[in-house]
């Protein structure tokens, strides 16, 4: 709220106060942006750059000491400010000065993704920050265009494909804000992976796989191949730049550190680390010396997974985590456990059936947990440490959502492809479902690998449109296959390299099996769809399983991860190698248009459609480029098949207010093409009638006597 000149004299005067709140301070704005060291000259485990004060004016973004960012010629009340001015108040908290375009520091874009903060990890002091400088230099580009009148406005960033030489590497960087100074750790530059998701920057832009010691004198970090099959544990003095290498450990397929968490730990004062492997074909953690780099000890072990490790007491030598797996029922399920150091004590703390949600107390004394089951809803009690309940909190009542009539949706358990795995699942019934009729059946499909089609059993209201679906006239069905997590380390691989086959003949398997107890179910008239992956999949299942799926609804499909981001696919599919055709005349080269990658492209398979396609995909897609379907579309035409697409101007990966359209088209194609019913004119309806409720209404209207055919109009 201050004038131009005051803002100016405030900030000089407490410029010094300000930049000592390291805690209160957000840093804010960075890609190409770089910091100039304020110290010695280029050498062995420093910084890159010329030492000396910076000169020149401020690169176009930098990291930045600042509660707000000048970001124009007016600040706050709109008072004009002069260049100099504005370049004294961007100097002022500025870390970065020699960046290069696309050689910049803590740049948040992994393709598929990008922010424009900062990538990085603080040191528990505030005193000293992790971060890197990355380099995409010669990485490929993604471009795409508006839809406008007039001329089209270009998109275009650093996106590397599966096969690309050149992908995106870190160079690992300490920034020394006491000293002003910066230490380039002494080592090869990484390839930026993680070992729990396609990008090494959390939601929060948090560097991930980065632990600090308390003084941060010692930064620990994970450095992962480009395949993800070696995950290398190493630890950086931040003041020398050296990096000792402690632990490694290489898998056939890929290694995680956990699901959808990091559960390695290196615990500096005792000099030992806690490491998650699967090598056992189960995720479990494993006690170590840091010293010898020898195992002590296993700490949890059985036929189950330890999926996050919440806590580590070190003076009572204890660790909390949560787990699947272990007690009776869905394995699904998540129960916080604690255990010894040395694989002792493990005791169930939350011996409720249900998936748990933990809020411990900041010292772990106490804890107030949230169970629920698909079918009952959510309990909160408050208990100690030892797992003991102390209070019961809350009791959700879901009375009123029942005379309303809430359907519960069914959980089920049946075999997969193999007869002999455990699959779990969801299965949705029309509230008016009748055994001696027939209702078309629906498959949801989201094939992972990184996450499955329910995952999550807990009590949910809605889960999606499942229920609305149904409530047109359909079973539907929605089933975690082999291949996705929260099992065993070979049920999560069990199609790593054939990323085609998507669970699909788990998804078929299951409907079989789940028809013969719900008889109504017609295998006849089976309809499929999904999203992002599950466009891709959903696609498949109608070109690879003609005989069974007859309506397929695809949107934003990764329908080739030749075209989808290179650290996607190099880890579920592995690394692009050319097909040698082995040829009578025995010529020995390689046929450079035929690729590992090829039995998993859709766009191959379309001589094999012979049902009902509505493939949809955002034209300004930045995460799943639109060619992903356009390559199906140009097959298709090529082939002379009809199929429907529907392109969104100007949308992302998720169609924002077009979404209503989209659901609409979906449930109006699965009505016309399972049930035989032209669907209502939606500009008949009201202005005010969502598509949500359009379905209820044609429910009502059945259940009064209206519509006709089957169940649900």
């Amino acid at each position: 709220e201050w004038g131009g000149e005051e803002a100016i004299a405030r900030f000089d005067a407490l410029g010094d106060a300000l930049g000592n709140l390291f805690n209160a301070i957000a840093i804010v704005g960075m890609t190409t942006a770089a910091v100039s060291p304020r110290g010695p000259k280029k050498g062995p485990g420093k910084g890159p750059g010329k030492g000396g004060v910076p000169s020149g004016g401020p690169t176009r973004k930098g990291i930045n000491f600042r509660r707000s960012r000048i970001t124009g010629d007016t600040f706050s009340s709109g008072s004009k400010l002069s260049a100099a001015r504005i370049e004294r108040l961007s100097q002022a908290g500025k870390l970065t000065f020699d960046g290069k375009e696309d050689y910049g520091y803590a740049t948040n874009n992994a393709g598929w993704i990008k922010s424009e903060g900062p990538v990085l990890k603080w040191s528990p002091k505030s005193d000293k920050i992790a971060t890197f400088r990355q380099d995409a230099r010669g990485v490929g580009e993604m471009y795409l265009t508006t839809t406008n009148v007039g001329h089209p406005k270009l998109q275009s960033w650093k996106y590397a494909l599966p096969g690309d030489e050149k992908i995106f590497e870190i160079e690992r960087l300490i920034i020394d804000l006491k000293n002003n100074n910066i230490v380039r750790l002494n080592m090869e530059n990484d390839f930026q992976r993680s070992t729990t998701t396609d990008h090494i920057a959390g939601r929060d832009g948090e560097l991930l796989d980065t632990q600090w010691n308390e003084d941060g004198s010692k930064l620990a970090f994970i450095s992962s191949s480009r395949d993800h099959k070696m995950a290398n544990l190493k630890i950086a003095n931040t003041k020398t730049g050296q990096v000792s290498s402690v632990f490694k450990e290489t898998v056939d397929t890929y290694y995680e550190s956990g699901l959808g968490s990091e559960n390695w730990k290196v615990l500096f004062d005792s000099d030992e680390f806690i490491w998650y492997s699967e090598k056992d074909n189960w995720g479990h953690l494993y006690l170590y010396d840091l010293k010898t780099k020898q195992l002590k000890n296993r700490i949890t072990k059985g036929n189950w997974l330890v999926r996050k490790l919440l806590h580590i007491d070190e003076n009572k030598r204890e660790l909390f985590f949560t787990a699947g797996g272990r007690e009776k029922g869905n394995p699904y399920h998540v129960y916080l456990y604690k255990i010894n150091f040395d694989g002792s004590g493990l005791k169930c703390l939350t011996p409720e059936k249900g998936t748990h949600i933990i809020n411990p107390s900041p010292n772990w004394n106490y804890f107030v947990t949230t169970y629920s089951t698909t079918k009952n809803p959510p309990t909160s009690i408050l208990k100690d440490k030892n797992g003991k309940t102390l209070l019961q909190l809350s009791i959700s009542n879901i009375d009123e959502l029942q005379s309303n009539g809430w359907q519960e949706p069914i959980e089920f358990n049946v075999k997969a492809r193999d007869d002999k795995t455990d699959l779990y699942g969801l299965l949705y019934l029309p509230s008016y479902y009748k055994s001696d009729k027939k209702y078309p059946v629906l498959n949801y499909i989201y094939p992972g690998p990184q996450s499955g089609s329910v995952g999550n059993y807990s009590f949910m209201i809605a889960r999606r449109d499942f229920q609305a679906l149904a409530e047109l006239g359909f079973v539907v069905v929605a089933v975690d296959a082999m291949g996705t997590p929260g099992r065993s380390k070979s049920f999560h691989d069990a199609y790593y390299g054939n990323m085609g086959d998507n669970g699909l003949p788990d998804n078929i398997k299951t409907i079989q099996q789940l028809s013969k107890k719900y008889t109504a179910m017609d295998l006849s008239k089976v309809g499929i769809w999904g999203h992002s992956g599950g466009g891709f999949a959903s696609t498949g299942a109608l070109l690879r399983y003609p005989e069974f799926y007859d309506v397929a609804v695809s949107s934003s499909g990764n329908h080739d991860n030749r075209n989808y981001e290179a650290d996607w696919g190099e880890k579920w599919h592995g690394l692009m190698n050319h097909i040698d055709l082995n040829s009578n005349d025995n010529d020995s080269e390689y046929d450079f248009k035929k690729t590992n990658y090829d039995s998993q492209a859709n766009q191959l398979l379309v001589e094999n459609l012979k049902g009902k396609l509505l493939i949809a995909h955002g034209m300004l897609d930045d995460n799943v480029p639109p060619s992903n379907t356009m390559l199906v579309v140009e097959e298709l035409i090529k082939a002379n098949k009809d199929f429907d697409l529907i392109l969104f101007p100007n949308k992302r990966h998720g169609y924002g207010d077009m979404s209503n359209y989209m659901m609409r088209r979906k449930w109006d194609f699965f009505v016309k093409h399972l049930k035989g019913i032209e669907p209502v004119s939606y500009t008949h309806l009201r202005a005010h009638e969502t598509p949500e409720h359009r379905g209820l209404r044609l429910v009502r209207e059945k259940k009064n006597g209206g519509g006709g055919g089957g169940g649900g109009g």
